[in-house]
Order: C-alpha cells, then structure tokens, then sequence
C-alpha cells in the first residue's frame, strides 16, 4: 500500500517536472523545507525557555543573533547552495544518477544511505580537523564557531569556503554511486535531520545517542563549540569512531567520566 502510494507521487513528479528541475529546483525545495522546519523549533524553545532542564548549556542566544543566522544562511543557500547543485547535476547525470521508474528497493536504498553516513563521516573528520589548523580557524571556520552556543540552525551556518570543502564530503557518496534520484533525497532528508539535531543544544531522553552508541549527536558537538579551536575535539560528523580511533575525544570522555561520578556520590549522600 505504501510503496503503492510512493510510485504513485513519484509518477506524479517524474510525469509534470524534468530531471533537471527535480534533481536541482526540487532537491533545494526539499533541503529548505527540511532544514527549517527541522532547525526553527529550537529557536522558539530558547526564546521560550521551554524544556530548559535539557539544554546543554545555560546561556541563551539573544534574538539578535538568531535573526543573523537566519538572515545569513538565506543568503549561503541561495547564493551558494543552490548554485552548487545547478552545477554538480550534469557530474550526476554522468555517474548514473536517475528518476525513472521502478524505484529502488529499501534494501537498495538504506545500504547505500549506510554507505553514505560511513564516507561522510571519513571525510567530514579530516576536513574538519584540516579546518581547525590555527589558519583555516581564524579565516574560515571562525564563522561557524560564532556560536559557541549552537542551536539547531547553526549546523550550516559557515563561511561560503567550507560549504562547499565539507559539502563535498554530503556528495562525495552519491556522486560515485550515481543513485536514484529518490535515494539522494532521502540521504539529503536524513543528513539535514541529523547535523540539525547535533547542533541543537538539547539532550533529550529521547535523543539518538541514547540509543545508538556509535552515535555522536547533541552532547558530543556541543562539546566541541564549547571549547577554544585548539582543544576542543570532537571532530566527527555523525559517529565517535573516528575520534575514539585518533584520540581527539579524550577531554570529552574525561568530562563525562567526571560527571558519571559525581552523579554516583550525589546518590550515595
């Protein structure tokens, strides 16, 4: 039934609009909607001091420097996202990528998204360990680190220089594997949703990392806002793998170690 209701939208799509206007116009529509209506709640959750025994940190945001963020990453999007996409569709078309019918199958489908996550986070840590070289922090990635108190909106608010250097790493996976147009968005649809919630300065009870032991999420990147460039860590996308492997977790696991026993002694007494 379901599967039946999909084909039938996707038909719908491939049928009224061109690839080009899916895989570019539709794919930027859908990143938008996606990413705001993922990232604005967290903004009024601040404002309204709502669920504030599960913020991370205590200090808030000033409306200021919300209305910034948001103003700033309209511009990003439209001057510099949408462009990138305009262009990478014919490196797309080339690899393989298509809308036609039949779809994937949903083992197809979550294999390479699984796929994707794992090259993403490769990428994504050495670059972001490259851009927190004392250099790249001061002209770059400085901009990002702007909000030492990250809320869900700031996961892509950056110079225009490292959207496109750790953009490659989001593409990087679909690009050589040339998927199925309906793949790619549900990559975009799931990628958006995690940096969203690893930036959102909440850890909820039913946060993901609470689930998913190899998952980083809001605890884990909050931690690395937190800190100066020169020793924060915390340098993975979605997993702790990667840090855990190189040893750039160390203060964070140090940190919680603390607080696991200061938890203990407060119940003890």
């Amino acid at each position: 039934m379901a599967s039946s209701f999909v084909e039938s939208g996707w038909t719908y799509l491939i049928t009224n609009f061109s690839d080009f206007q899916l895989a570019c116009l539709g794919s930027f529509l859908l990143h938008e909607s996606v990413f705001f209506l993922s990232g604005l709640p967290f903004i009024y959750l601040e404002r309204a001091a709502w669920f504030s025994n599960y913020k991370i940190q205590k200090k808030n945001n000033t409306t200021e420097a919300q209305d910034k963020c948001i103003t700033r990453l309209l511009l990003y999007h439209f001057c510099v996202n949408l462009p990138v996409m305009i262009a990478s569709y014919p490196v797309f078309r080339f690899m393989g990528m298509r809308s036609s019918l039949p779809l994937p199958s949903w083992k197809v489908m979550s294999t390479q998204i699984l796929f994707y996550f794992i090259v993403e986070d490769f990428i994504f840590y050495w670059g972001h360990r490259i851009l927190h070289t004392k250099w790249l922090y001061k002209h770059v990635h400085s901009v990002h680190h702007e909000y030492a108190t990250p809320f869900g909106l700031t996961s892509e608010y950056a110079h225009p220089a490292e959207i496109l250097f750790l953009g490659f790493a989001t593409i990087f996976g679909p690009a050589i594997t040339g998927p199925h147009l309906i793949t790619l968005w549900l990559w975009m649809v799931v990628r958006v949703l995690e940096t969203v919630e690893a930036h959102c300065g909440y850890h909820f009870p039913w946060s993901p990392s609470n689930f998913f032991p190899l998952y980083g999420g809001s605890d884990f990147h909050d931690y690395h806002h937190r800190l100066i460039y020169t020793k924060s860590g915390n340098y993975s996308s979605t997993f702790v793998y990667m840090d855990w492997l190189f040893g750039t977790d160390t203060g964070y696991r140090k940190l919680k170690a603390m607080k696991s026993e200061e938890e203990v002694g407060y119940k003890e007494n």
